[in-house]
């Protein structure tokens, strides 16, 4: 889908996914799904809104991923 957003888990990514790396990835999604790079000002509320959502539910699924030889995040940092 979006060629820039990268995977987020181990082994993939060996340290666990910071927050900037996290709001990145919503970040790229956001864009590629609104079409827009940067939001008018008008769309800017809901623009960030969106990327706050998928950031914390991005949060949530890697904490709860079970990774074969890899321990899952048992608290998104919140």
């Amino acid at each position: 889908m979006c060629r820039s957003i990268k995977t987020l888990r181990p082994p993939v990514l060996p340290e666990e996914a910071t927050r900037e790396e996290i709001r990145a990835a919503a970040l790229q999604y956001v864009r590629k799904v609104s079409g827009f790079r940067a939001p008018a000002a008008h769309n800017r509320e809901v623009f960030d809104q969106a990327v706050d959502t998928i950031a914390a539910a991005t949060e949530e699924l890697l904490a709860g991923l079970e990774v074969r030889g890899h321990s899952p995040r048992r608290a998104a940092a919140g």
